[in-house]
C-alpha cells in the first residue's frame, strides 16, 4: 500500500491519515488498548506497515511506548481510550517527563457534540495533563489531522525530549479529509559555538581531575561510542547517569560507574574531588547530587551541555551551558585535540581500579545454601553475549543490576529512572521486539512484577522471548529498608504473600521454573536458554530468596 505525501485529491478519513502520518515518521510499532473511541484509528492501522502491539492494559501499553522512546529518536506510540483508559495511561507520562523520553500519547475522546455534559467517560485532556507533559493537543478540526501528528512528533523529541498527548474526539477522526501528509518537521540539535570550544578546551586544559557525566535518552548509537573512544584517546574519566548505563561501556578503561542510589562510595565522592565536570545529556539533579546536597559550591566548575535552555532539574553552579544535544555535541568534541596529561591518566586509573573491584562478580557461597541474587547474577552474567540488553523497574532487586550486569553499548540498559514501579516486563517486551534473536533480561521484584505481569500474555501473542528473573522476598524491599532506618522494630504494610511466579508463566505460555537454592540456578539458566532459544518462547525464572527477619 502506498503513503504519498501528496495525495493528488484523494480522500481519507481523519483517523486514516493519521496512520499514514505516523508511518510516513518512520513508525515501526505502536502498543494500545483498544476502544471504541478510536475505532478509525485502529481501521487504519489495519491495513498498515505498523504493527499494532495489543496489550492488557494502558499501564503496560504506555510503559512499553515509553521504552520504544528511550530506544529510538523517533518519539514512542501509545493509543488508550477515554476517561478510565486514559487515567491508566498516566503512570507512562510520568515516567517519560521526569525521564525525558520522546512520547506521544493517543488518547481516543467523546464525540465532539457531546463535549461539557458529562458523557459517558468524559474527561479535560488538557487539565488531566498539561502539567506533566511538553503539549497537550485535540484534533477539533479534521483536515488538521496530519498537521496535529507531525506537530505532536516534532513537540516530543525536540528540546529536552518528553510526552505528548492528542486527543481524537470519536466523530472527528471518522470525517473524510484531503490525505495530503504533512511533512515532517525537522528538529535541531544544536552544537558547539566557537566560544563554546574555546572555553571548553580551556577549562579542560586547565582541569587535573576532569568527568565527564553522561546521561538522558537522546543519545544515538555512534555518538555514544565517538564520545568513549575520545574519553579512552584522552584518558578521561566517564561517569553515567543512575539508570542510563551503557552511554559509556561497561569495560571502558574510561568508565568509572554509575552516578546515582547505591553507588559506592568512591564513585559518590567523584562530584567533591573532580575540579571540572562536564554534564552531556542531563543535568546536576537530585539523584546525581544526593537530594541537592554534593556539589553545590560556587567554586565548582561544570559545564551542562543540553538542548534544553530553560536548565529544568538543575542544582548548583553552572560555568557555561552548551545548548546542543548529544550527538551534535559529540560530533564537535571529537575534532578537539588535546594533550594526554599525565594527572588525567592516574585519576581516571585510580577511578577505573575502584569501579573494577565494585563490579567484580561474587564468588563466595554461590554454590550452596539458599538461592541469593549475588549467586544469580554470579552465574547469569558469564553467560551472556556481548550485545546482551536488560530492563528493570524499580526496588531492592535493582541494585544487582546496577553493579553487575555489563552494558556494552547503548541502549543496553532500558529502565525507569523516576523510580516507577511495574516497568520490567512491559519494557522487556519491547526491548525484544525491537531487538529480535539478542539476549533480552529482565529483573523484577515479586512487588514490581505483578502490577504489570500480565503483560506476559502480551510477549507470548507477538513472540517476544526476554529472559525474566523475579527476585521474589515477600516483601517490598525497598520501603522496609526506608521503614528499619526510620520507624526501627516496626515492619507495617510492607510484606506480601506471592503466588507461584513459574507457574504463571506457564499459564500465559511461557516456561518457568522455581529457583529456592543455588545449586539450582546454573541447570535453570540452561532450561530458560533452550526455552528461549529452541521453542522461541519468554522464560521466567522465580527466584525465592530468604526474607528479612522481623525484628519483634
Amino acid at each position: 500500500m502506498n503513503y504519498p505525501h501528496n495525495s493528488n485529491g484523494q480522500r481519507k478519513s481523519a483517523g486514516h491519515v493519521i496512520v499514514d502520518t505516523l508511518v510516513a515518521h518512520g513508525v515501526e510499532r505502536v502498543y494500545s488498548v483498544p476502544g471504541e473511541s478510536f475505532l478509525d484509528v485502529l481501521d487504519g492501522l489495519a491495513d498498515s506497515p505498523i504493527q499494532n502491539i495489543v496489550c492488557r492494559h494502558e499501564g503496560g501499553a504506555t510503559y512499553m511506548a515509553e521504552a520504544e522512546g528511550k530506544l529510538h529518536q523517533t518519539p514512542g506510540v501509545a493509543m488508550v481510550t477515554r476517561g478510565p483508559g486514559a487515567a491508566n495511561a498516566h503512570v507512562a507520562l510520568h515516567t517519560a517527563w521526569q525521564d525525558s523520553t520522546a512520547m506521544v500519547l493517543f488518547v481516543g475522546l467523546i464525540p465532539f457534540e457531546h463535549r461539557e455534559k458529562e458523557a459517558f467517560q468524559e474527561f479535560d485532556p488538557h487539565a488531566w495533563f498539561g502539567t506533566g507533559t511538553k503539549r497537550v493537543m485535540v484534533l477539533d478540526h479534521a483536515d488538521r489531522a496530519s498537521e496535529i501528528v507531525a506537530e505532536a512528533m516534532f513537540a516530543a523529541a525536540s528540546g529536552r525530549p518528553g510526552p505528548v498527548v492528542v486527543g481524537l474526539p470519536e466523530d472527528i477522526i471518522q470525517q473524510e479529509i484531503d490525505a495530503r501528509l504533512h511533512p515532517k518537521i525537522p528538529v535541531a540539535g544544536g552544537g558547539m559555538t566557537v566560544d563554546d570550544w574555546k572555553q571548553l578546551r580551556e577549562a579542560l586544559l586547565e582541569s587535573e581531575k576532569p568527568l565527564f557525566i553522561t546521561g538522558g535518552n537522546d543519545w544515538t548509537h555512534e555518538a555514544s561510542t565517538q564520545l568513549s573512544e575520545w574519553l579512552e584517546e584522552h584518558k578521561i574519566a566517564g561517569a553515567v547517569e543512575w539508570r542510563t548505563q551503557g552511554t559509556i561501556p561497561f569495560d571502558s578503561p574510561s568508565y568509572v560507574g554509575p552516578m546515582g542510589y547505591g553507588r559506592p562510595k568512591p564513585t559518590y565522592d567523584l562530584l567533591e574531588e573532580t575540579d571540572l565536570i562536564v554534564f552531556v545529556g542531563t543535568v546536576p539533579g537530585d539523584t546525581v547530587t544526593d537530594g541537592f546536597t554534593i556539589r553545590q559550591n560556587w567554586d565548582k566548575k561544570n559545564f551542562l551541555v543540553t538542548i534544553d535552555p530553560a536548565l529544568r532539574g538543575r542544582s548548583g553552579p553552572v560555568s557555561h551551558q552548551i545548548v546542543a544535544k548529544p550527538a551534535d555535541f559529540v560530533r564537535d568534541l571529537v575534532r578537539m585535540e588535546l594533550p594526554n596529561k599525565p594527572e588525567w591518566q592516574a585519576w581516571t586509573a585510580k577511578m577505573r581500579c575502584q569501579q573494577e573491584e565494585f563490579a567484580a562478580l561474587p564468588t563466595e557461597n554461590i554454590d550452596e545454601g539458599p538461592a541469593s541474587m549475588d549467586a544469580m547474577m554470579a552465574k547469569l552474567v558469564p553467560t551472556l553475549p556481548y550485545d546482551a540488553m536488560v530492563t528493570f523497574g524499580a526496588g531492592e532487586h535493582t541494585n544487582w543490576v546496577h553493579r553487575y550486569f555489563p552494558t556494552h553499548h547503548y541502549a543496553s540498559l532500558i529502565s525507569a529512572r523516576n523510580g516507577s514501579m511495574g516497568y520490567s516486563i512491559p519494557s522487556a517486551v519491547t526491548v525484544s521486539l525491537d531487538n529480535p534473536g539478542k539476549r533480552v533480561v529482565t529483573v523484577a521484584g515479586d512487588g514490581e512484577f505483578l502490577m504489570n505481569g500480565q503483560e506476559l500474555a502480551t510477549a507470548a501473542q507477538y513472540g517476544a522471548t526476554p529472559l525474566v528473573i523475579v527476585m521474589d522476598n515477600q516483601e517490598y524491599g525497598t520501603i522496609r529498608t526506608h521503614q528499619e532506618r526510620d520507624y526501627p522494630g516496626r515492619v507495617s504494610g510492607t510484606q506480601l504473600k506471592n503466588p507461584d511466579f513459574a507457574a504463571m508463566a506457564d499459564a500465559f505460555g511461557g516456561y518457568g521454573v522455581r529457583v529456592t537454592d543455588n545449586s539450582q540456578i546454573s541447570d535453570a539458566l540452561e532450561a530458560c536458554y533452550n526455552a528461549i532459544d529452541n521453542e522461541g518462547k519468554f522464560a521466567l525464572i522465580h527466584l525465592i530468596v530468604e526474607q528479612r527477619k522481623q525484628a519483634y
